[in-house]
């Protein structure tokens, strides 16, 4: 293969996704908005997570089950286009009958069509560059990611505060037909050896027997075991927090759309910082000091958002709960790859996935709930609490003294695959 700078297909592909990439994040702020201004009820909000999170956990049993077998191009294709059309149609039907419902309605699916476009994206891109190109080629989809979770927010209440948040969407279904199209002139190169996993002499294998393979794995490692209940239960208490920061500035503290962008905004800076010094900060902590450490940044930036009244001040908080989550999240991908068999990484994947991510429906309801009932404060005081008893009980297991993961995994059966973070994840 050719070198990034020469790679052709690698650049195409990185530019198409980065402005995806914005119209993703956008969406991720105008939907709860949009929420909010039909309802005024935080609870709402935290249903559309509910139902966004739950179909994350159905679609991960059998997205790996399909992307292994499926042209991993003409998916990631097709699924960005049949999301073009659903968040495209969402302003035309909005200005005609303004229901919650239809949210509802076009959330399950298109949560369908970006689980399987991202356990696509992360097995077909080590297609497209040369092993010793992997680090970097991550390094820019990394940075893309961040730079997108920076600009979305601000383009959203831009968006938002002009013509509507059911605009936005349209931008973000707008911005996967530009991705479709720039898939269309990129070329997937398998490497030698590597061939999607065929039927055994007795048929194919069925969906849950595929994801019962990637489980067993986790479960077996002594340090994804942990890892996997940790993040778990972190994602119980956090999924929903996004929907606790736009109620709070928006309906506590009475800001306008346009605030909110750049206190999102500004919570993308944590996201950036935390993308550029993750691999340093593992490198010099090793992997559980640096995932422990993360996770009590998280805690106190959810504490101290529902605390605050000052909007900068939430702002930075924001931004420290955003670089906990992004350096947990590139320590905990980067761990999975290290030390998962190539041929089994799809299915890892899927399932490491689907059942840290089984919580979040829970937790968002409830958070949601709690929060309406109570308060944004004292349920983010609690969420902050809880997060920091998961990094007590962390200091229980493997992870307390865990260094690089090349010194404490198993050596694989086969070769690893590079560590490389999902950007829409």
């Amino acid at each position: 293969m050719k070198s990034l700078s020469g790679n052709r297909d690698f650049n195409v592909f990185w530019l198409g996704q980065a402005l995806s990439v914005l119209g993703g994040s956008a969406s991720a702020v105008a939907l709860p908005l949009l929420v909010l201004a039909a309802t005024g009820s935080v609870f709402q909000m935290g249903l559309v997570t509910v139902v966004s999170a739950a179909t994350s956990v159905v679609t991960g049993t059998f997205a790996g089950y399909v992307a292994d077998r499926a042209d991993r191009r003409r998916l990631m294709i097709a699924c960005d286009l049949a999301r073009a059309l659903l968040l495209g149609a969402v302003p035309f039907l909005w200005l005609a009958a303004p229901r919650v419902w239809l949210l509802y309605l076009l959330t399950a699916p298109v949560g369908v069509l970006k689980g399987l476009f991202d356990v696509a994206y992360v097995t077909a891109v080590p297609s497209l560059v040369a092993p010793e190109d992997l680090i970097r080629a991550n390094g820019r989809l990394m940075g893309t990611f961040a730079l997108g979770t920076l600009l979305g927010p601000v383009v959203a209440g831009v968006v938002t505060g002009g013509v509507g948040a059911a605009w936005a969407l349209g931008l973000d279904g707008a911005t996967f037909l530009v991705s479709a199209v720039s898939l269309l002139w990129v070329r997937f190169t398998p490497r030698p050896g590597e061939e999607r996993e065929r039927p055994g002499p007795g048929g194919a294998a069925m969906p849950r027997e595929v994801f019962a393979a990637g489980f067993r794995f986790l479960w077996a490692h002594p340090l994804l075991r942990p890892l996997t209940v940790l993040l778990t239960l972190l994602t119980c208490v956090t999924v929903g927090v996004t929907d606790l920061l736009i109620y709070r500035v928006e309906h506590e503290l009475h800001q306008s759309s346009a605030t909110l962008g750049y206190v999102m905004a500004t919570s993308g800076l944590g996201t950036l910082v935390g993308a550029v010094t993750a691999g340093a900060l593992r490198g010099r902590l090793g992997f559980g000091a640096c995932w422990l450490g993360s996770v009590a940044a998280t805690a106190l930036g959810f504490a101290g958002i529902g605390v605050a009244r000052s909007v900068p001040v939430i702002a930075v908080l924001a931004a420290l709960f955003m670089f906990g989550l992004t350096v947990g999240g590139v320590c905990s991908m980067t761990l999975r790859q290290e030390v998962t068999p190539q041929h089994l990484l799809g299915r890892v994947t899927s399932a490491f996935w689907t059942v840290h991510n089984a919580s979040g429906p829970v937790g968002a309801a409830v958070l949601t709930a709690l929060a309406a009932r109570h308060g944004v404060p004292a349920v983010s005081l609690a969420g902050g609490a809880f997060c920091l008893l998961l990094v007590c009980a962390g200091l229980l297991t493997p992870l307390r003294g865990s260094g690089a993961a090349s010194a404490t995994a198993p050596r694989p059966v086969s070769r690893l695959r590079r560590p490389l973070r999902d950007p829409r994840r």
